[in-house]
């Protein structure tokens, strides 16, 4: 088996002219809108797309829940790049739509946890069909392999620059593209349920990296873990199933 190798350098200009030949078939002279967390994912695609298109064809949208500990992180963001940006947030809407609901309709756990960011998709396509713009999905290989994304939530959007790419990898683009190591090395947390996404998953990214790459684990429970939660999510990645009455 051939080791594997990664090239930051030649994959980031390979990812900015993708997206420049996007926005190129897919809306000429649109913008890329983009959800500003904080975090090395949405630091690193907005980063790119700034890259590609320039600061000025770049919108961030921050969405804090009521208060957001780490706001900063995203104001510190918008302010490097010097782009656009909107701050909306959407506690209103998430307490509204929880108050509406029947009383006899008791809701998931998990329901509530993937409220919230199904609501700031919706509020990112709000800011995009306002801005002519294209909505910019900032999932990465790792989380998407495991399913660490909501549907229709973080996981929906108009084109994907980093689906491809390992946590790993984003890391070493994000400090290629020259962004602040208090991003690119900030402990990820869903911002859901106040827990790092490895504490969530049970392994880290960097045993999940060489998994994926290399096909390694040395921990039998683990691999075990990270097959399971593949297979059970890779529904997340495939299109609708959808009925074809001519078969």
């Amino acid at each position: 088996m051939k080791a594997y190798t990664f090239d930051a350098a030649q994959v980031k200009d390979r990812c900015i002219a993708w997206i420049r030949d996007f926005f190129e078939h897919n809306g000429p002279g649109c913008n890329a809108v983009i959800g500003i967390s904080g975090g090395k994912d949405s630091s690193v695609a907005a980063a790119l797309c700034v890259e590609a298109l320039g600061k000025d064809r770049v919108i961030g949208v921050l969405m804090p829940c009521g208060q957001q500990h780490d706001i900063d992180m995203a104001q510190l963001l918008v302010n490097h790049l010097g782009i656009r940006h909107y701050v909306v947030n959407i506690k209103d809407a998430v307490d509204g739509l929880l108050g509406s609901l029947p009383e006899e309709l008791e809701l998931s756990a998990q329901s509530r946890v993937n409220l919230p960011p199904r609501i700031r998709m919706s509020t990112l396509y709000a800011v995009s069909q306002s801005c002519n713009g294209r909505v910019v999905n900032t999932c990465n290989l790792s989380e998407d392999w495991v399913g660490y994304s909501t549907r229709y939530g973080d996981a929906a959007g108009d084109f994907s620059p980093m689906c491809n790419l390992t946590v790993t990898e984003v890391k070493q683009i994000g400090r290629l593209l020259g962004l602040p190591d208090i991003l690119v090395d900030k402990v990820p947390i869903d911002g859901l349920c106040g827990k790092t996404d490895e504490e969530n998953l049970g392994f880290t990214y960097a045993e999940l990296d060489v998994y994926i790459r290399e096909g390694i684990i040395e921990d039998a429970a683990k691999k075990q873990l990270i097959d399971t939660k593949h297979k059970n999510n890779l529904f997340k990645l495939q299109l609708m199933p959808s009925f074809d009455p001519e078969v």
